[in-house]
């Protein structure tokens, strides 16, 4: 048998590693920069506060990280390939420890140093990040940072692990570090490090939100519960919702917590699922499993309506598809209290039907429909009466519905015509368009002068209205197939012979033009909202404002666009605040005066923002003479904080953003 002399592979202890006086690591100039950001440190720091509380014997694997000898580097013994993202933050979390503990725990002090100097020179670190970016790591690494440095990620997540580790915690916190595992790869001389990276990297499919969350469930439990736990409830769930497994996992989370699970490539439902399910026993996990599995019946027959065995129920369950599945979570809410008798047939019909009243009619007046079902799922927890203000706040009203089908093409016309003129099922009818989309030369509507005598003007007209509601009808596909673009006379018969009522009313008239589309619309209109009704009462958002609960943190905008809000609005005040900087620093000195309590509940269980000292360098600003706000937090972290503080409060549903332009977040 041969061996390998090129890759050394070991399982070995990360601070071990660390901590070796010959462990010195220089990251390469070819590397990305370091881009790790709080949601990810506060996952580290879970995860070391779990492994400490473990038994001895347990311990927490990081993955691998991939060096490379490098004897000619002045810098350092080995070249860090991959894990530079991993060590860079376990550095920044035992410089934020050390930093907490060097005046109260010598000897902890001086383990902590070991693993972040260089032992020949105690003025550089063990890690060196390259020239572009070196200094600033360090200088937070040993609190040497100058007033005018500027701001980085590492002071963020330094912030970070400063504000949430205190030094009363530091021996838990150290004892979950030293139970940290990785496999070092080390590579010889003649080994490829680009192809081992690739091979690390590249092979293979990463694991999905759903394939974590399967993981998580089973994780720390024997084989043989394992198994019942996987033959219980994770495979009936998987038959239940098949491919669909990943969006089950967001539109029930998105309906349990009342806010919107971001899809963001980075794991967010697994992040959201961990946080609203910590691990527990496994009584607890039964009990949630049981939940679980529940849910995946009812999105089973959410994604097949024909298993529903009511007919009206399945009917509407049809309709609400026709939009897609983003209103499942609150569909999910509203099954599952008919299915158990909290809420009558007639009761869950009526959430049905405004879900799509909704749905519709900002459609019809061009208002996009993302980021709402959160919002109606928290209204819906906090009872009926707040469910229906919530739905008649963001409905547009009768008046911008009639004006929007005069003028505009009509959306899900298959849908809003079949249950006008009453076919239930639209599925054997074509859209017709009585004046055609293209009109022929020889086209006229009313057998007398063909299009090319219609004037420029009159053309336009025509085109203009060729989609709106009333000039489309639905048409049997035999029918519509023999007079497809013809002119409106040659259509009559047909619409004649058609078995809908609108058709044969059709049928009677002498010609077609826009007064007859514009009568026809008027008419149609009348329906429209009676059919899909805007619930009564509540003044409705016409301005496109965001609750701040729905917010989220942009990654920046378009040129031209210098702030990212217009304006906010707070408790009936408006604010004008450019960014989530400003917001944040607004709302919490408003919390500081007005909300104070709610303020110091929401601080003490974040671990800040708030701190009574400058305990760090970087920006800050002043409540008061002994209490000081960290402004140094990436705008993500501001975001969350804003929303936190907000709800901690009760202020949540009082407080709307204002976005300066629009965006598939609004």
């Amino acid at each position: 048998m041969s061996t390998a002399t090129n890759v050394e592979a070991t399982a070995v202890s990360t601070i071990e590693w660390l901590s070796s006086p010959t462990t010195t690591i220089v990251v390469p100039v070819y590397q990305r920069q370091y881009r790790w950001d709080i949601g990810g440190c506060e996952k580290l720091l879970s995860d070391i506060r779990a492994v400490a509380d473990e038994g001895d014997a347990h311990r927490h694997f990081i993955g691998s990280i991939l060096s490379a000898e490098d004897q000619a580097h002045p810098d350092a013994d080995l070249i860090l390939i991959d894990g530079q993202q991993r060590i860079t933050t376990l550095m920044l979390l035992i410089a934020a420890l050390h930093h907490s503990v060097r005046d109260t725990d010598p000897a902890l002090a001086a383990e902590l140093s070991r693993v972040l100097v260089r032992p020949d020179d105690p003025t550089r670190t063990k890690l060196r990040p390259h020239a572009a970016w070196a200094g600033l790591f360090e200088s937070v690494v040993l609190d040497r940072r100058s007033p005018d440095q500027p701001d980085s990620r590492f002071d963020d997540n330094y912030a970070f692990f400063r504000s949430q580790v205190h030094a009363d915690e530091a021996p838990r916190i150290w004892r979950g570090l030293q139970r940290l595992e990785h496999v070092a790869i080390t590579l010889g001389a003649a080994a490829s490090a680009q192809q081992i990276f690739e091979s690390l990297n590249s092979t293979g499919e990463p694991l999905r939100d759903h394939e974590l969350i399967h993981n998580y469930i089973l994780m720390g439990l024997s084989h043989a519960r394992q198994r019942q736990v996987e033959e219980e409830f994770w495979l009936p769930i998987e038959r239940n919702t098949g491919e669909a497994i990943g969006a089950f996992w967001r539109h029930l989370l998105i309906m349990t917590t009342g806010r919107e699970v971001t899809v963001d490539g980075e794991h967010g439902v697994y992040r959201a699922f961990r946080q609203e399910f910590p691990g527990s026993g496994l009584d607890d996990l039964r009990r949630h499993a049981r939940i679980w599995r529940e849910f995946s019946d009812i999105y089973r027959i959410l994604l097949d309506p024909s298993l529903e065995p009511d007919p009206d129920i399945q009917r509407q369950l049809d309709y609400v598809n026709t939009f897609g599945r983003s209103p499942y979570p609150l569909v999910l809410s509203a099954y599952r209290d008919h299915r158990t008798g909290v809420i009558s047939k007639d009761e869950l019909l009526l959430t049905l039907e405004r879900i799509q009243s909704l749905l519709l009619r900002r459609a019809v007046v061009g208002i996009p429909n993302e980021r709402l079902i959160a919002r109606l799922c928290r209204a819906r927890a906090q009872g009926p009466e707040q469910l229906l203000r919530a739905f008649a706040r963001i409905t547009p009203s009768d008046e911008r519905i009639r004006v929007a089908l005069k003028f505009t093409d009509l959306p899900h016309a298959r849908y809003v015509l079949g249950r006008i003129e009453g076919v239930a099922d639209p599925s054997g009818f074509d859209i017709e368009h009585i004046v055609p989309v293209a009109p022929h030369e020889s086209w006229s509507g009313d057998g007398v002068r063909s299009w090319s005598d219609y004037s420029e003007d009159e053309q336009n007209s025509h085109r203009a209205l060729a989609g709106t509601l009333g000039n489309l009808t639905l048409l049997e596909e035999p029918l519509a197939e023999r007079v497809f673009g013809a002119s409106f006379p040659a259509k009559r018969d047909a619409y004649r012979r058609s078995r809908i009522d609108e058709n044969t009313a059709l049928a009677g008239l002498e010609g077609w033009g826009t007064a007859a589309i514009a009568e026809r619309t008027a008419a149609l209109t009348d329906a429209f909202v009676q059919i899909w009704r805007r619930p009564a009462g509540g003044e409705i958002d016409d301005d496109g404002l965001t609750p701040i609960l729905d917010a989220v943190r942009r990654r920046g905008w378009p040129t031209g666009w210098e702030r990212e809000f217009d304006y906010v609005e707070y408790r009936g005040e408006r604010w004008e605040v450019p960014d989530v900087r400003y917001l944040f620093n607004r709302v919490f000195r408003r919390g500081w005066a007005d909300t104070r309590a709610a303020l110091d509940a929401f601080n003490v269980r974040n671990g800040g923002p708030v701190y009574d000292e400058k305990a760090w360098n970087g920006p800050w600003d002043e409540l008061d003479e002994n209490h000081f706000l960290y402004m140094g937090w990436d705008a993500k972290y501001m975001m969350s904080a804003v929303q936190g503080l907000l709800e901690e409060s009760g202020l949540s549903a009082e407080v709307f953003v204002k976005y300066s332009y629009i965006g598939n977040v609004m």
